[in-house]
């Protein structure tokens, strides 16, 4: 697996420092994922190293850099990409697809949109892969990681075919390998390899069935193809999110039969699934292999794990219980990169002082320029009270919340808004959302403004919001807070000078949306039968982790 640097990322690096071996993992049978937000402790680091919903990852590296992709449904802007030099630390770079082609996502459509997707570097070209259950397989493509990204390409129009890997062999025959989603299909459980066109744009066959998981490996699904000693191997998930494990295929012939065997799973350890990743080799020639972790509200969280060859099969992690099956570990010596990588985490803080909005920042639907403003009010995010869903029946159906992902299990979130409402009707406010959802809204009352710690259980069947607290105050600028403790349990709290904070409402039990965590995120509306020139100026942006901001 040679791979040429192409693109340096960082112009800066710091002198290497050779990571001494022999570093014992620092892992008991019982041990699980840390609740630091940070990746990096000195010369190991602990898993997950990404605290936040990264489902689906795929890595690849060229030269010394890697890059991650992930599913990002129907958020926009959508398929983000991650870039790492050690595989401990990365940051987001960029996103491949601004929003997504089809107009039915003007409106949201939580859990549908880009699915699984497989980035590789092929001909001088960054290629990215990715299943729309409902439309089929699409493409995107840059010469640079950081783009521009072409607009998506219909490589296959189909149903139910997801989690596509594309593989080019070496006598430059080009296939793809996926799985099927049983609510398009009407089953799963199936992987099949098709021919494609060598430039990776057209499917030219019906495809095989390379294997059947029903009997050993029920729900198998996310392959990735690769091939190492003349064999053949498939990477591939089995048996649910939840409780699931990896299973590794392998074959002398593409198109088998193919040999099965685990390889890790989640044993007496606190790490489940552990579901869908990918394996990176090394310029030192270590092998690692990437994969989530489902924690429910927080998402799909990343994990790293040590990979060794043996017998020519993949050994991952650490066999604790003696069965010859890898166990998920929550710390180890760091990746051989041959150099050090100052820590770095994923921006979530932010003062919007930018001519962009931050990347981690994404809406509910296809995004439309006229919803907000960097430059209307200088150091601010300015949200217009607009509600683009004539049958909106509450929050979870506005495609206009601006939102980001759950950074760590506990944290808290401060903003600072300016209302301007132009009627009784507009509101706007600090929200957390899954399929249920709560908020701290502020809306007028007469001369004054009215906050309520709303709430709404089952708000992805249409339930109306309750509210559990009232106050009302004279300011049009009040501070939000919503602080998360374990268990994504969240209280919401407001303030008028920014240093005291009283409570409001009740708790709120965050819960996970369709395929994604929970989020965090800021809104302006108003109900779907007015007009508005009302905005809400947001100054701030500010999560703190541990006490920290991030």
């Amino acid at each position: 697996m040679n791979m040429v640097k192409i693109y340096p990322f960082h112009c800066s690096r710091l002198k290497a420092v050779v990571i001494a071996a022999g570093i014992l993992f620092l892992q008991t049978a019982t041990s699980g994922p840390p609740d630091a937000e940070s990746a990096e402790n000195g010369e190991t680091f602990m898993n997950p190293v990404i605290f936040a919903d990264y489902s689906d990852p795929d890595v690849i590296r060229v030269g010394d850099d890697f890059y991650l992709v992930s599913s990002s449904f129907a958020h926009t802007p959508g398929l983000p990409i991650l870039h790492s030099r050690d595989l401990v630390n990365w940051e987001i770079i960029v996103y491949a697809v601004q929003n997504l082609p089809d107009p039915i996502f003007e409106k949201p459509q939580h859990g549908k949109g880009i699915w699984a997707p497989s980035i590789r570097f092929q001909n001088g070209e960054f290629r990215i892969y990715y299943g729309d259950p409902d439309l089929g397989i699409l493409m995107v493509k840059a010469r640079n990681p950081e783009g521009p990204w072409k607009t998506p390409a219909l490589v296959k129009a189909a149903k139910g075919w997801i989690d596509p890997c594309p593989f080019w062999d070496d006598d430059g025959n080009a296939y793809l390998v996926h799985a099927w989603a049983e609510s398009r299909a009407g089953f799963n459980s199936i992987l099949t390899i098709h021919r494609m066109s060598p430039d990776g744009t057209k499917i030219l066959d019906e495809g095989q069935t390379v294997f059947d998981g029903h009997a050993k490996h029920p729900t198998i699904e996310g392959p990735k193809l690769y091939k190492r000693n003349g064999y053949y191997y498939v990477f591939a998930p089995a048996g649910g999110v939840r409780n699931g494990w990896q299973t590794v295929l392998r074959s002398k012939n593409i198109y088998g039969p193919y040999e099965d065997k685990i390889v890790l799973e989640q044993g007496g350890t606190a790490t489940n699934g552990p579901h869908q990743g990918a394996w990176v080799e090394l310029e030192s020639g270590e092998s690692w292999f990437v994969h989530f972790q489902d924690r429910d509200a927080y998402g799909r969280i990343v994990h790293l794990q040590s990979m060794r060859w043996q017998d020519d099969w993949p050994v991952i992690g650490e066999d604790f219980d003696g069965n010859g099956i890898g166990e998920p570990v929550a710390a180890f010596r760091k990746p051989d990169v041959a150099a050090f990588h100052p820590e770095m985490s994923i921006r979530t803080s932010d003062d919007f002082d930018d001519e962009k909005l931050g990347l981690q920042w994404q809406w509910q639907a296809n995004y439309k320029e006229s919803w907000y403003s960097l430059n209307a009010a200088s150091g601010s995010l300015r949200l217009y009270s607009v509600n683009p869903v004539a049958d909106g029946r509450n929050l979870w159906d506005l495609p206009n919340i601006i939102a980001q992902k759950f950074p760590a299990e506990a944290f808290e979130a401060v903003t600072r808004v300016s209302f301007h409402p132009e009627n009784e009707d507009d509101r706007t406010g600090l929200i957390v959302l899954g399929s249920d959802y709560a908020a701290l809204t502020v809306s007028p009352k007469g001369t004054a403004y009215r906050l309520n710690q709303i709430e709404c259980r089952q708000a992805a069947e249409g339930q109306p919001e309750i509210v559990n607290g009232t106050v009302v105050v004279d300011s049009p600028g009040v501070y939000l807070k919503v602080t998360v403790r374990p268990d994504a349990l969240c209280t919401f709290a407001y303030s008028l000078d920014g240093r005291q904070f009283i409570p409001t409402g009740t708790e709120f039990q965050a819960v996970k949306g369709k395929w994604v965590g929970a989020k965090i995120g800021l809104f302006a509306t108003i109900p779907t039968d007015t007009g508005s020139t009302g905005y809400a100026d947001f100054d701030f942006f500010h999560l703190k982790i541990n006490g920290t901001r991030n």
